[in-house]
């Protein structure tokens, strides 16, 4: 789930796994439910999503999956696509994949953000599906002085990202509740969270580490990695010696939770990915070269034991393996594996776009655009953009620039309406 949409290590035809049966768009799916009075599923995803290739091998499927089938009017947004799109922003969707309920009147029942194992997600699933989680019973249940309630509530606004919102609403409460609150493990840490997201919001690098360093304080499960990339982020500017004061604390705690919750046999936390990468960049922000290189190594041959060398088996540990040989730099190792993604996942155009683009990126255009072309053919939406702006950047650097620009207009002609900013960018680095 790490770096939601423009995560720094990834980015039709056929989707990622098979097209569920079911409305052929969100206001499709709402009319359904009301007709049928019942709630909405709506699972927010995308083609490159090394979160959404989990749930699909792990936790969408089985006698669970039916019967919450039957349940529901299930349906699968696609984060590529203008009308899905547009739905993320209207519910401020950040993290893929994101689960959104709502029930047949329209109100929002809850929502769950990344991955979860199976004996996780459907348990969440029915919480949300029971009413208990909408936004509207929480609050009336926190007026009538819950501290859990009042939590509730705190914990539903973050998960919305409207921290701003959910400070304004607590500031609300009557001043007995308001004065006690912090005496409350729970709320303490809602608050903190949602005052994380307003720094983040503000772009505020102090505020940004003094919440997040609060946050670390406490037990957050698999929320850890996430938090600490937050840190990470916000000492980027300080000096050596300083980061290292501010980061070295959180050293110990992250060793406990990747040998207690990621590198066991039944890992609590269902996202590998984001617990090793931020591992190696905390090794990274503290000079440790060796042990950075450690813990990628270990991510690597975790996930070729898992594989045993069927990388059809499961996509999640197949990328996971890809982006920790990317981080590792380990070209060499890395170049057999993409080819062999590439004949392992050919229905998408996913990594014939990665390759292609590593290769343009390290100075082989020639080589690189061949994959690309490929790429083309399978993409759509908004990652058809992506991937011709990387085709343009290749035959400019091969003076193909009557090609380049041919592309573009081709590209703006059919992307331009649904997508205006991106196609503007890619019109623009025909001069950059």
């Amino acid at each position: 789930m790490k770096r939601l949409l423009v995560a720094s290590l990834v980015a039709l035809a056929l989707p990622a796994f098979a097209a569920h049966e079911g409305p052929p768009s969100i206001d499709a799916a709402l009319a359904q439910a009301k007709r049928e009075n019942k709630p909405v599923l709506i699972d927010f995803q995308a083609v490159w999503c090394y979160s959404c290739y989990y749930m699909a091998s792990h936790v969408l499927n089985g006698k669970e999956w039916t019967d919450l089938n039957s349940k529901v009017v299930f349906y699968e947004a696609d984060a590529d696509k203008p009308a899905d799109q547009a739905w993320m922003k209207q519910h401020n969707v950040h993290f893929l994949p994101t689960y959104v309920a709502i029930g047949p009147d329209g109100e929002e029942l809850g929502r769950i953000l990344a991955e979860r194992p199976r004996e996780k997600f459907y348990p969440e699933v029915a919480n949300l599906l029971s009413g208990d989680a909408r936004l509207s019973k929480q609050k009336a249940e926190a007026a009538k002085g819950s501290l859990a309630s009042v939590a509730d509530v705190l914990d539903t606004y973050q998960q919305r990202y409207q921290g701003t919102e959910g400070m304004a609403w607590f500031d609300t409460l009557p001043p007995m509740v308001r004065n006690v609150s912090d005496k409350d493990k729970r709320v303490a840490l809602a608050k903190q969270r949602l005052l994380l997201l307003q720094a983040k919001d503000h772009k505020d690098n102090a505020a940004i580490a003094g919440a997040a360093t609060k946050v670390l304080a406490a037990d957050i499960g698999c929320e850890r990695p996430y938090v600490l990339d937050d840190l990470i982020g916000a000492t980027e500017s300080q000096q050596a010696d300083a980061r290292r004061t501010t980061l070295s604390p959180q050293k110990a705690p992250y060793e406990q939770y990747l040998a207690s919750q990621v590198f066991t046999a039944s890992p609590a936390c269902a996202d590998q990915r984001s617990a090793v990468l931020t591992a190696a960049d905390l090794d990274e922000a503290l000079g440790d070269h060796d042990a950075e290189q450690a813990v990628l190594r270990k991510g690597i041959a975790l996930s070729r034991e898992k594989l045993h060398g069927d990388l059809k088996s499961d996509r999640n540990l197949a990328d996971n393996l890809r982006v920790y040989l990317v981080r590792a730099k380990a070209t060499d190792e890395l170049d057999t594996l993409e080819k062999q993604l590439i004949a392992a996942y050919p229905d998408d155009y996913v990594y014939n776009y990665r390759y292609g683009r590593r290769l343009v990126d390290n100075g082989k255009a020639a080589e690189g655009l061949p994959y690309l072309d490929a790429a083309a053919k399978k993409a759509y939406g908004a990652n058809a953009i992506t991937v011709a702006s990387v085709r343009v950047k290749a035959l400019k650097s091969l003076n193909r620039g009557a090609e380049a620009r041919k592309l573009v207009a081709q590209t703006v002609a059919a992307q331009g309406k649904a997508f205006p900013e991106q196609t503007k960018k890619l019109q623009d680095s025909l001069n950059s």
